[in-house]
């Protein structure tokens, strides 16, 4: 299902306008949501962090953009397929249509769009999970890079390289050559104690589940978590490697080159993190 600027319409139904500044210029942002039997997980982050996008971005908030619209608008858009347990959201917005480079608008559409998903909440998978290093491209280490933008180009072709070579996902460089994320997520390696995570400033996706990760750690007792940059060498010294989104959770990595990981760490976290996604709603 489809909600087109608060409006449900078919998928088959065609709406797509050639003009729109998403597809010409990638002038556009997402936000990826779950939703569990009607709660929405992590509402007010995914929100806020909509919101202050479009304000780096330049776009105009329309007064009644407010949070109780944005879960209404959702709630809508599910409401056809609500008897399936979870659901995958992607929230669009875009600039509207006018000018080349440079927009004669600055007000924006918005798309939502809906389907289902099997579990009702996080399941870590220990199947096995092998990453390698993308670099072909690299991706830029500033603000733009930590948003949720239609620019994904660079983790479209990681994702063709990944497939080609029977690799589950790829890990992305930026030009300073330090690892920043997977094509689908944050990382986060481990080493005895010392928990790591990528800085935003390195040009990682500034995630949901990044920041609830940070959280859960900064007073834990065991581990200690640092926000530094990661180099290639470090990935065959660490016990543990996972990739972090709010569909999936928290993924596992079981190989890289010859290295094989474990998976304490995202054992130990996928049950708080389950708590702290039904403390949100």
């Amino acid at each position: 299902m489809v909600n087109f600027n608060g409006e449900l319409v078919g998928n088959e139904q065609g709406f797509f306008n050639h003009q729109n500044r998403g597809f010409k210029y990638g002038d556009a942002l997402f936000e990826t949501i779950r939703e569990v039997n009607g709660h929405i997980y992590f509402l007010e982050e995914h929100y806020l962090r909509l919101m202050a996008s479009m304000r780096i971005l330049r776009m105009e908030i329309p007064m009644n953009f407010t949070m109780e619209f944005f879960e209404e608008e959702i709630h809508k858009t599910i409401s056809p397929n609500e008897t399936s347990p979870a659901h995958r959201i992607r929230f669009a917005v875009y600039r509207n249509d006018g000018g080349l480079y440079t927009p004669q608008t600055n007000d924006i559409s918005y798309v939502i769009e809906v389907s289902s998903l099997d579990a009702p909440f996080y399941v870590l998978n220990e199947a096995v999970y092998e990453v390698e290093l993308f670099k072909d491209f690299y991706l830029n280490p500033d603000m733009l890079s930590n948003l949720k933008t239609n620019n994904k180009i660079i983790h479209v072709v990681a994702g063709i390289y990944a497939k080609e070579n029977d690799y589950q996902n790829c890990l992305l460089l930026n030009n300073d050559k330090s690892v920043v994320e997977a094509i689908n997520g944050n990382i986060f390696v481990v080493t005895g104690n010392l928990v790591k995570t990528p800085p935003l400033k390195d040009g990682c996706l500034d995630g949901i589940i990044r920041k609830k990760i940070l959280t859960m750690l900064k007073d834990d007792e065991v581990y200690n978590i640092v926000e530094e940059s990661i180099s290639p060498f470090e990935l065959q010294k660490v016990d543990e490697l996972f990739i972090t989104n709010v569909i999936q959770g928290i993924v596992p990595v079981t190989n890289y080159r010859k290295k094989e990981y474990t998976s304490a760490m995202a054992k130990r976290l996928v049950g708080r993190l389950n708590a702290l996604a039904r403390l949100a709603v």
